[in-house]
């Protein structure tokens, strides 16, 4: 069924995959919104992200979204580095993204079939995420699918 009057509506998603440094923990955290990630969206995502990591380096793996590389983001990315070191993935490289993994298993799963219901759809994607949580292994296999390891 198509919606006219609602085919701008989209649910938008930030996921990061955390991994130990000698791979025995592995967590995944995620936000979604209505509508597009902004710069000052994903800083919001970057700031709730630093507040699970307090006195801990973290390695972000980022990809070339335009909002990624906004002179504003690079800003807020410069003042981070005590805690925060950002290495980048070539653009349109989605292969090597170990989110992508992720959201294809959900995609393929929980969000089969659904429509453009916000709210039913957030809530599937919400079940997804927590099915992903509760298997470790599928983190690391989202890793490895993108040619990295620990």
């Amino acid at each position: 069924m198509i919606h006219p009057f609602r085919y701008w509506e989209r649910l938008s998603v930030a996921a990061a995959l955390a991994f130990r440094w000698d791979g025995r923990r592995s967590r995944l955290f995620f936000q979604t919104r209505p509508g597009p990630y902004t710069t000052v969206a994903l800083i919001g995502f970057l700031r709730q992200l630093h507040r699970h990591f307090r006195r801990r380096r973290v390695v972000l793996l980022w990809d070339g979204l335009p909002a990624h590389r906004s002179r504003r983001m690079r800003d807020y990315l410069a003042q981070q580095r005590r805690w925060l070191t950002v290495e980048r993935l070539p653009a349109y490289a989605p292969e090597l993204n170990p989110a992508e993994p992720l959201f294809g298993n959900v995609k393929g799963g929980e969000l089969a079939n659904h429509g453009g219901d916000l709210p039913l759809l957030a809530a599937a994607l919400r079940s997804g995420m927590a099915r992903v949580r509760r298997r470790p292994d599928l983190a690391r296999a989202f890793l490895q699918h993108a040619g990295l390891s620990l």
